[in-house]
């Protein structure tokens, strides 16, 4: 992806841009994230494949009426799940993704990496939309399967300017609660921010995770971790513009920094834990093929259907075995 300072308003530059990530990234996850064979997951499809007693959490709409009466027992109908899903992407665009340590900011990270995403499930036949969140719900782009729609996509993230990305506090919980009233159909939902935000978005992105399958991809850049020893430097909130004189000098003042990186760290872990989400973490140093086998490994290892927070009775592991790819 361009670095910090190019041209985004270059003719033909998202062709480019694609085109190069076709090359160099998507030829290696082709047949990775997705295969050409009949799932084996039960969903929302429309082939029935079993029958089972009826359950606490089923649709009453999936009940069998017959075999019903004649056993005496409520029975559902299981179907295979569809292979085409709809994707959603929710984009933080705020202020703080604009930040760098290096010449790659956060911002063209998380282009990239919804480039090659946005491009590998259309060409599989998988419709993708956006949601795009500066200091609210700004724009919305409705899911469609094209080539030229994953431009577009492209385009609206890279090409708005830093104005528009607005001046004040990111508030994440809008932005997830604008996702649950407008995404009916279960869908698969990324969300991707770098999680500085005010408080409350915890809850926001459990109920999403009640509903859809969620994966947060969290982006960071080293920086946020471990101030280097620079001296005296002036640094300024990339959301509020609050600046602040700061002696980096000062092992006392780095210190305290990191334990409180540590601490916001395990904070974000626990809740994203909690929430119910699979957690992908992009670095602004990581190398965007390596990110995506990661994202490939886990998928194969979440390949299954969340039910209320629980696996379906079919795919239900032993109560004494781990799960696999449980996240700490």
């Amino acid at each position: 992806m361009p670095e910090a300072g190019a041209d985004l308003h270059a003719p033909g530059l998202e062709e480019r841009l694609l085109r190069q990530l076709e090359w160099t990234v998507m030829r290696r996850l082709d047949g990775l994230l997705q295969g050409d064979y009949r799932t084996l997951l039960r969903g929302a499809g429309i082939d029935l494949a079993d029958l089972r007693e009826y359950q606490f959490h089923d649709d009453v709409r999936h009940i069998d009426w017959n075999v019903t009466a004649r056993l005496q027992t409520p029975h559902v109908r299981q179907f295979t799940e569809d292979r085409e899903m709809t994707a959603w992407f929710l984009l933080d665009l705020s202020g703080s993704v604009d930040f760098g340590s290096a010449d790659v900011t956060k911002l063209s990270v998380s282009s990239g990496f919804v480039a090659v995403m946005a491009r590998v499930l259309t060409r599989h036949g998988n419709r993708v939309g956006a949601m795009f969140y500066g200091t609210q719900v700004d724009t919305v782009l409705p899911p469609r399967l094209s080539r030229q729609h994953v431009l577009n996509l492209m385009r609206l993230m890279r090409s708005r300017p830093r104005d528009e990305r607005g001046r004040g506090a990111t508030a994440l919980a809008d932005l997830l609660h604008g996702a649950a009233g407008m995404i009916k159909r279960r869908s698969l939902v990324l969300v991707v921010s770098d999680f500085i935000s005010e408080p409350g978005w915890e809850d926001a992105l459990a109920r999403l995770a009640q509903r859809h399958e969620v994966i947060a991809v969290r982006l960071y850049d080293p920086l946020e971790m471990e101030l280097p020893e620079l001296g005296l430097v002036t640094v300024e909130d990339a959301e509020t513009g609050e600046q602040l004189f700061i002696d980096t000098s000062d092992p006392g003042f780095r210190a305290r920094y990191a334990a409180e990186a540590d601490a916001r760290e395990a904070a974000l872990r626990g809740a994203l834990g909690r929430a119910g989400a699979d957690t992908l973490e992009l670095s602004t140093d990581d190398d965007l093929l390596e990110a995506m086998l990661r994202f490939a490994a886990l998928r194969r290892q979440r390949g299954r259907i969340k039910v209320g927070g629980r696996f379906p009775s079919h795919l239900r592991p032993d109560a004494a075995a781990p799960v696999a790819g449980a996240l700490p």
